[in-house]
């Protein structure tokens, strides 16, 4: 019987899919959780609106558990933010948007993806190591921190191909 009702309440794993402007409100909750200076819902608005974003979203029943926001620059894009529920952490959420956003950047012929994350933030420097991104520079005291005192932002990068692969696919 115990199994029964564990088997009912367990949650299972989140679906992912693309972020629309309808998250935005849900999206800026989430970020302003996970933050120090969280995105109102009309800057997460603007950013869902313009063409350049892609965005994907992790959502577990009718909840948002994460997102990942991205800004394509002809062959690049930046990962503006990536984000995970508190209470969904530890479960693998944030690798599996990540493998799936980067693939869709992939599929719409980005070669080289950059982001930015704080040098302290050691399950984000895990996550992005094992997602084969590299360090290529720091900016210091680039973050200000609640004590006040700046932090060091690592700038990493992954190559998704090489332009000359690039040219094959067609952006979408």
């Amino acid at each position: 019987m115990i199994g029964l009702f564990s088997a009912l309440f367990k949650q299972g794993d989140p679906a992912l899919s693309e972020a629309t402007v309808r998250d935005a409100a849900a999206i800026a909750a989430l970020h302003g959780k996970s933050f120090q200076r969280g995105w109102s819902e009309d800057e997460v608005e603007g950013l869902l609106t313009e063409r350049n974003v892609v965005a994907h979203r992790a959502v577990a029943g009718r909840r948002l558990v994460g997102f990942i926001l991205s800004r394509v620059a002809a062959d690049e894009a930046e990962i503006l933010s990536v984000a995970v529920a508190r209470a969904s952490r530890g479960r693998g959420i944030a690798r599996r948007l990540l493998t799936l956003h980067l693939g869709r950047l992939a599929g719409i012929g980005i070669c080289t993806v950059f982001l930015e994350v704080g040098e302290h933030n050691a399950p984000a420097t895990r996550l992005y190591a094992r997602a084969g991104f590299r360090e290529v520079a720091r900016r210091v005291n680039y973050y200000n921190d609640a004590d006040g005192r700046g932090s060091t932002a690592l700038v990493l990068r992954r190559d998704l191909m090489t332009p000359n692969s690039a040219s094959q696919h067609t952006p979408q």
